[in-house]
């Protein structure tokens, strides 16, 4: 009886595998990403992709999209004492990086300016752009009240596009609000539910059900038939106190001293409870109805929420999905790295003295590819070629006879010249790729 054969297994649907070359280009997107953060002194924090169910609940609120319908939260199995915990693979960035500056008294001593890069996951259709397994870049400047870090993380966007070569205004575009305080909120709302009910007619039953619960997200629709409904009701922006007031006119005093430009809209609200005062988000024409690309605003009242001390905080978090595509949208995915050399090997027993030579190019920054698993002459030089190499390294018999190896470019057609293998150092230089 022969035995039945198994069946290959695939990853669950909206949760994708990365691979070379694509997995370069992420490279890629991180390092320039890092070398931002740092310029504008952000540390890295890492936290646990999962967290206490009971966290995102009380931190992005139970009436959200998030907690409601794309969380993936499970019961854990028991301890021996019968009790299970609550666990979820956190949706979002924010949450778990303010538990841990709570659990670990992070935020006494002075403010923190943090970021984090990592997957994110949320249940909910897979399309371009939008997985189930997606993965994130977020910034939070906790314990910092003013405008003056609102500005600050706005411009960070600006500074990572235009490393990416991303342009203002063409290939994204930013756009603010400001949602006041909660007193301010609560005036707003009641004037915004009173003006539902009065429109009751031409709501959806989505919109219906958010009416009295989360408000606000009814402006948010994208269903056509009630664009005009969510024009005409009342803007949190003609309920703001005069502190709330002051404070976005100093945001936008500092983005416009820079000379970036800016739309308010009123309509702009973000999914997640916990922001106040500004709110903002980059937006791009070039991705169809994926047009959010950054988005993020201040959320003074969470680190308290979730148990801390009131603690004001300001962040940002964007996809690096979404960015990926708009960058290959627009022709500006940066090429897969290539090796300096590639290194032909047409006897494998000479490896013994070809290895020390491969290791010391490497060790003076010489990117190099060793061909290994033997095959023809012919067959080396057609992979060195598609390598995407400048140079072959041809390690013959005659070559090693005499303590030298062939470079052979492969990229300009000039001629072949031999180097010595005594002295790799004062050569290595001449293959590194400028």
């Amino acid at each position: 009886m022969t035995e039945k054969k198994l069946q290959p297994l695939q990853a669950v649907k909206g949760m994708n595998d990365i691979l070379p070359p694509e997995s370069a280009r992420w490279e890629s997107l991180e390092a320039t990403m890092r070398g931002v953060l740092q310029r504008y002194g952000y540390q890295n924090v890492r936290v646990p992709i999962v967290e206490p169910t009971a966290l995102f609940v009380r931190g992005i609120g139970e009436v959200t999209d998030i907690v409601e319908k794309e969380m993936y939260a499970f019961e854990d199995r028991a301890d021996k004492h019968g009790q299970a915990e609550h666990l979820a693979l956190r949706p979002e960035g924010t949450a778990g990086v303010v538990r841990a500056m709570i659990e670990h008294s992070y935020l006494r001593d002075s403010p923190r300016r943090l970021y984090y890069v990592g997957p994110m996951f949320r249940r909910e259709k897979p399309q371009k752009g939008r997985y189930r397994q997606f993965h994130q870049m977020g910034i939070e400047a906790l314990g910092f009240a003013g405008p003056d870090v609102d500005a600050e993380v706005i411009l960070l966007a600006r500074t990572l596009w235009r490393e990416l070569g991303l342009k203002e205004g063409e290939d994204v575009s930013l756009e603010i609000n400001c949602l006041g305080q909660p007193e301010e909120r609560r005036a707003h709302r009641e004037a915004l539910i009173a003006y539902l009910e009065q429109h009751v007619d031409v709501l959806d039953e989505e919109a219906k059900r958010r009416m009295h619960s989360n408000p606000l997200r009814v402006l948010d629709t994208k269903n056509p038939a009630m664009q005009a409904m969510a024009e005409g009701a009342p803007q949190l922006l003609d309920f703001l106190g005069a502190e709330s007031q002051a404070h976005f006119d100093g945001v936008k005093a500092l983005l416009e001293s820079v000379g970036l430009a800016y739309r308010i809209n009123p309509r702009l609200v973000r999914g997640l409870d916990y922001y106040n005062l500004t709110v903002f988000e980059w937006v791009t024409t070039k991705l169809g109805a994926q047009g959010t690309v950054c988005a993020g605003g201040r959320y003074d009242g969470l680190v308290e929420q979730l148990g801390g001390k009131p603690t004001p905080a300001v962040g940002f978090g964007l996809g690096l999905e979404r960015l990926l595509l708009l960058l290959e949208t627009l022709g500006l995915q940066s090429p897969a790295p290539v090796p300096d050399a590639y290194a032909v090997v047409p006897d494998p027993a000479e490896l013994p003295r070809i290895l020390p030579t491969l290791e010391a190019l490497r060790a003076a920054g010489v990117a190099v590819q060793m061909h290994a698993g033997g095959g023809s002459f012919k067959s080396q030089f057609k992979k060195a070629d598609a390598s995407g190499a400048r140079f072959a390294l041809v390690f013959g018999g005659d070559e090693l006879a005499r303590g030298e190896v062939a470079v052979k470019p492969l990229r300009d057609g000039a001629e072949q010249f031999a180097r010595s293998l005594a002295d790799v150092a004062a050569w290595a230089a001449e293959l590194r790729t400028a």
